[in-house]
């Protein structure tokens, strides 16, 4: 997905590996959340049983819940990691947005200054 910078500014083009870049870590992110709720569902699971608990189970739940997570967040997740990615990319066009202007006040003040 390229993302490109709004008649607002004068950036250039987001790179598409930076894009790509942004969105594997927003889906980082929302895997970190889901993992925790999935974590809290499996413990409502009872285990006791002849085949069931001990620290075998324990490990193996939370690698299960871990790829899960995992799984859900690559497959589109319940929508944190859009909304991340939209999030980021408003707070980048605002950087770049007082990079530009920022600079053109700056420059604009100093100008100001030598004159007075």
């Amino acid at each position: 997905m390229d993302t490109y910078a709004t008649s607002f500014s004068s950036a250039a083009p987001l790179q598409s590996d930076t894009s790509g870049r942004l969105r594997q870590q927003a889906e980082e992110l929302e895997a970190v959340f889901l993992n925790t709720l999935v974590s809290e569902m499996f413990t409502s699971i009872d285990t006791d049983s002849e085949f069931g608990g001990g620290f075998g189970e324990e490990t193996w739940r939370s690698m299960q819940s871990e790829q899960f997570a995992a799984s859900l967040a690559r497959s589109g997740g319940i929508g944190i990691a859009d909304q991340i990615m939209a999030n980021l990319l408003t707070a980048q066009e605002s950087a770049d947005k007082l990079a530009i202007y920022g600079s053109e006040a700056a420059r604009a003040a100093a100008s100001y200054n030598k004159e007075m």
